[in-house]
């Protein structure tokens, strides 16, 4: 029961739009950006439990692509570059990696860092579009929200790790 309860929770979400709005600019705003969408907040913690979940290099690998990535999407946002498919890449990021997660699939760091970095570049560009101009601290507040949101994903891992019985943290 505990272990359905476990993957109902990492069942993906909407993927939400970008409007724009009073929260698209500053600090503040860029913080609370990925804490506003579900979407962000699956993601991001699912990332930090995933990488937890593997354990090793793979703890701090995995969380820095997403982070370096989603910096380089953000300015690429910024500064009006367009992505294609951009909003369902966060819909398949949230499926994808809820399923990884929950089913503690072992990919390597070779395939899982990669495939972490991509779905942190488009996450970054959603953000970027939504501040639309260059805003430095926009986007340190939307990296530090995001840094919080992979280490809460971390410590979720050790606690989760008891009930599923493929997760064996090194």
């Amino acid at each position: 029961m505990k272990k359905i309860a476990f993957i109902l929770a990492l069942a993906p979400l909407p993927a939400l739009a970008h409007p724009g709005g009073p929260l698209a600019h500053g600090l503040a705003g860029g913080f609370m950006h990925p804490l506003m969408g579900l979407d962000h907040v699956a993601v991001m913690l699912t990332v930090g439990l995933w990488a937890g979940l593997l354990g090793g290099a793979a703890r701090l690998a995995l969380p820095g692509a997403f982070l370096g990535t989603m910096g380089l999407g953000m300015a690429l946002g910024m500064a009006g570059v367009a992505m294609p498919g951009v909003e369902a890449g966060i819909l398949a990021s949230v499926v994808l990696l809820g399923l990884l997660a929950a089913l503690v699939v072992r990919l390597p760091l070779g395939m899982a860092a990669p495939l972490v970095a991509l779905f942190g570049l488009l996450h970054g560009q959603a953000h970027g579009a939504e501040a639309g101009a260059v805003e430095l601290t926009y986007g340190m507040g939307a990296l530090v929200a995001t840094a919080a949101l992979h280490a809460a994903g971390l410590v979720l891992a050790r606690p989760l790790a008891r009930l599923l019985p493929r997760a064996q943290l090194a």
